[in-house]
């Protein structure tokens, strides 16, 4: 919900809140398997290459990315 990330340019810690953490670790694991399936669902290039802001796309890193903290979220709650 709006005000619970807290993120700053400073040496601090990101707090979130934990509803909003589990919802955030839901949303990354989905975006992982939407990036990993084959078929009509799959992430196409169009939308890979925005999720990459401008970034060389690659489908396999934002997979593993997206994956890896989505389960590192999950193992904190």
């Amino acid at each position: 919900m709006p005000g619970s990330l807290t993120i700053s340019h400073h040496e601090s810690a990101v707090t979130l809140d934990h509803t909003d953490a589990a919802r955030l670790a839901t949303v990354l694991a989905e975006l992982a398997y939407l990036l990993e399936i084959p078929g009509p669902n799959r992430i196409n290039d169009a939308q890979l290459a925005l999720l990459c802001e401008g970034r060389v796309p690659d489908r396999a890193e934002l997979a593993h990315w997206s994956g890896a903290l989505a389960t590192e979220l999950k193992g904190r709650l």
